[in-house]
């Protein structure tokens, strides 16, 4: 398979992966809604550098060792439970405190968003497995395993970053009759519930399994 080949196949699988909403779209949402757009895209960025990291680490062959691995499989699955937890519990927190006001856009950093969003996606061994399952399929053979594994994490991220912006617009234009702290507060109740939802799953379910 010639590399232009493998990159509008592997486009079209990894488009499908970004439009399933899951905990990286609904941290850029939550991000929009309560931040605004330049947050929201450092969250986006986060996800998209996660998506990069996560492809190289699977050219390389480490991320097919960690899911190898009972043991190192199972550490990347309680960290990300951890991780999730601690944010849901965050943002149940928030929403107790109706004083406790979000940073403007003009007066939010990006660092925060971006390693949030870089943290989460890093975190869930879901998207390691969707990588070393899926990736070898569409290595080109025309290229080195490490520079096709990128290309492809590229490919990725360019479609997250795509597929974003869209939610992203959306919500701005939403934001406007959002903007009550009720709402907000019930937004940080909803999001809380699932990431914690999210990360009892990912250690109960695993373990039927």
């Amino acid at each position: 398979m010639t590399w232009p080949d493998a990159v509008w196949r592997f486009a079209i699988v990894a488009g499908v992966l970004t439009m399933t909403p899951g905990l990286d779209t609904l941290l850029v949402l939550r991000s929009a809604l309560r931040a605004g757009p330049r947050a929201a895209f450092a969250t986006a960025s986060g996800v998209a550098v996660g998506c990069l990291v996560w492809g190289l680490a699977a050219a390389v062959g480490v991320s097919a060792l960690v899911t190898a691995s009972p043991t190192a499989y199972a550490v990347l699955k309680v960290a990300g439970a951890v991780y999730l937890a601690y944010l849901g519990v965050r943002l149940l927190w928030t929403a107790r405190t109706p004083h406790a006001a979000e940073p403007s856009e003009e007066t939010a950093g990006v660092a925060s968003p971006f390693s949030q969003g870089l943290t989460t996606n890093l975190l869930n061994p879901k998207i390691g497995v969707f990588y070393v399952a899926v990736l070898p399929h569409f290595l080109p053979a025309d290229l080195p395993p490490v520079a096709g594994g990128v290309l492809l994490a590229l490919v990725h991220g360019v479609e997250t970053m795509v597929w974003f912006a869209g939610l992203i617009a959306g919500a701005r234009t939403m934001r406007r009759w959002l903007a009550s702290p009720q709402v907000q507060r019930g937004i940080d109740v909803v999001a809380g519930l699932i990431f914690v939802g999210f990360a009892v799953a990912l250690v109960v379910v695993d373990q039927a399994h």
